[in-house]
């Protein structure tokens, strides 16, 4: 087992991303929170179409490495600095221009939802658990859990999730939104590829500028939404690639 906390190749035009610390849930230290960082640094200057994100071990991911925080001098100061890294990477990734798709399982949990948050398609094995867990240990939610969740599954059920640690499965989270899509286990993997490899196929440009648009849409007015797709359409029917595609359909009749 190799002792890099990300793991990452680009293979297929997928890359893939592995969190890669299985005995600790996934759970991120500060070291994994740069690694993560630098994994999608690399993502970005990549030729990849779509990304793969997934975990290693039975737990997707567990947020932040509670045993990192009790061990750090000045607790603080290192979850100050963890929840400022991770976020920034977090970020960073729900700005990529190409599609992220997450493969998800056993547990998400605390900062772990702010992972499937910034991801654009979540696929969940049916006996996957999702909670907040920070009231649990006495903390607030972090990595942009508080903006992104209440956008996603409405704000009551957000504060419900927050305030009573409540952890639901992976149907709920499916009819709330959190999720994609629910699959069996033993099909995740290949639910999850497929998916990905279909993205990998389509027009990679155009679906990079859906999801920046439908992002965005969050923090513009009506107006400049609209003002926004009107450019972004306008320069999406001068790509070859929406050329090709649009001639192949004019001919199909």
């Amino acid at each position: 087992m190799t002792d890099q906390a990300v793991l990452f190749e680009v293979r297929d035009s997928i890359a893939r991303i592995t969190l890669n610390r299985p005995e600790q849930s996934n759970a991120f230290d500060l070291d994994a929170a740069r690694e993560f960082c630098t994994v999608i640094e690399r993502t970005a200057q990549s030729s990849a179409r779509v990304v793969l994100l997934t975990g290693n071990g039975p737990r997707f991911c567990a947020g932040g490495d509670v045993a990192s925080m009790v061990a750090a001098e000045d607790q603080a100061g290192y979850l100050r600095v963890l929840a400022e890294t991770l976020e920034a990477g977090l970020r960073s990734m729900s700005e990529l221009p190409i599609p992220v798709v997450a493969a998800v399982q056993g547990a998400v949990a605390g900062a772990g939802l702010a992972v499937i948050l910034n991801a654009d398609v979540v696929v969940a094995a049916k006996p996957t658990k999702f909670l907040t867990a920070y009231a649990g240990i006495g903390l607030t939610p972090d990595c942009g859990v508080s903006y992104l969740l209440p956008r996603a599954i409405g704000q009551q059920r957000a504060l419900e999730l927050a305030l009573t640690g409540r952890v639901i499965g992976a149907d709920e989270a499916l009819a709330w939104g959190l999720v994609s899509s629910v699959v069996e286990p033993d099909a995740l993997d290949a639910a999850a590829e497929e998916l990905a490899a279909r993205i990998a196929t389509g027009a990679i440009a155009a679906l990079g500028d859906a999801k920046r648009l439908i992002r965005s849409s969050w923090e513009l007015s009506r107006p400049a939404s609209a003002a926004a797709e009107v450019d972004s359409i306008s320069h999406a029917v001068t790509r070859e690639e929406a050329v090709t595609l649009i001639a192949a359909f004019a001919k199909r009749g």
